[in-house]
């Protein structure tokens, strides 16, 4: 029995020539596309670098220039690729690929807006810089030092001592107190003196012995304005400006001005009067208090 190897091998050598024809005549085409791939991968270096230094000029956060920089990197490259591609005669591959990153760019952007959205917010908040590492914020309920800006969240520090972790978004879409950035921080300490006090002499009292103070800025003026007829007192506000915005600072020209004004009171005889209430036992349908007293003492009477 003779076995006819000659049709197979001439199957393979046809195919092999085909396959040898077809890359010799691709073979420039595809020199270009690894030329143009080359090229756009050191172009993509080169804005890399550059950007970066730029970046550096504008925002301090390393991670955020880092990320920017690498995204610019992947998106020169990548058009690189999908241009080279196309060289290759590949059309239906790069259609393919596009049509395959958006559907994956929509369904992962639905899945996971919130951590995009603190995303986007973090990355705005490291161009604008609204606050840096180490300033005194106060954001919704919560106030402290901020002790680190990543992607996705703020820590704020507390003056407890307590971690508060906040989403970017949040951050971004609310106001933002930021106590250290204008360096200036005023005190409003609210103080009532009785009615028979001489409002002038109050008035001036107070301002001289708060101005005296060593914890406040004296380059500022400190003012003082009465504000109402409170229930046992007449009631104003005194302001002057701390030292700086500080929290122990500010604290400690509160407390100063607190102390100096009682003392300085206590030694001119001005009252800061107690709250008072008045009992009517007179009103109508009810009974006065000195008939309930004598109504009790002959019940007592009486039960002897």
């Amino acid at each position: 029995m003779n076995l006819d190897l000659e049709s197979p091998l001439k199957l393979v050598t046809d195919k092999l020539e085909g396959w040898v024809q077809s890359f010799l005549s691709h073979l420039p085409n595809l020199v270009v596309a690894v030329l143009v791939v080359v090229l756009f991968f050191l172009l993509a270096k080169v804005l890399r670098n550059t950007i970066t230094k730029l970046l550096r000029k504008v925002s301090a956060n390393e991670a955020i220039n880092n990320l920017l920089s690498t995204l610019l990197f992947v998106a020169v490259v990548a058009t690189g690729i999908f241009i080279a591609l196309g060289i290759l005669d590949l059309t239906d591959v790069v259609t393919t690929l596009l049509a395959g990153v958006g559907i994956i760019g929509l369904a992962l952007g639905f899945a996971f807006q919130d951590i995009a959205a603190n995303f986007i917010s973090g990355i705005l908040i490291a161009v604008r810089q609204p606050f840096k590492i180490g300033d005194l914020i106060e954001s919704g309920d919560y106030f402290g030092k901020v002790s680190d800006i990543n992607l996705r969240t703020t820590t704020i520090r507390s003056l407890q001592g307590l971690d508060v972790l906040i989403p970017n978004k949040d951050i971004f879409g609310n106001p933002v107190v930021n106590y250290t950035r204008t360096q200036d921080r005023r005190v409003d300490l609210s103080v009532g003196v009785s009615y028979g006090d001489d409002l002038e002499k109050v008035k001036d009292l107070t301002l001289e012995t708060v101005s005296n103070l060593d914890s406040i800025n004296q380059d500022k003026d400190v003012t003082l304005f009465y504000n109402e007829f409170g229930g046992s007192s007449i009631n104003f506000t005194v302001r002057f400006w701390a030292k700086s915005p500080k929290q122990p600072d500010f604290l400690q020209a509160q407390s100063d001005a607190i102390m100096a004004i009682q003392r300085a009171y206590d030694q001119n005889d001005i009252v800061i009067p107690f709250p008072i209430r008045t009992l009517d036992f007179g009103v109508k349908g009810g009974e006065k208090l000195s008939e309930m007293t004598i109504n009790h003492k002959n019940g007592q009477s009486a039960d002897n």
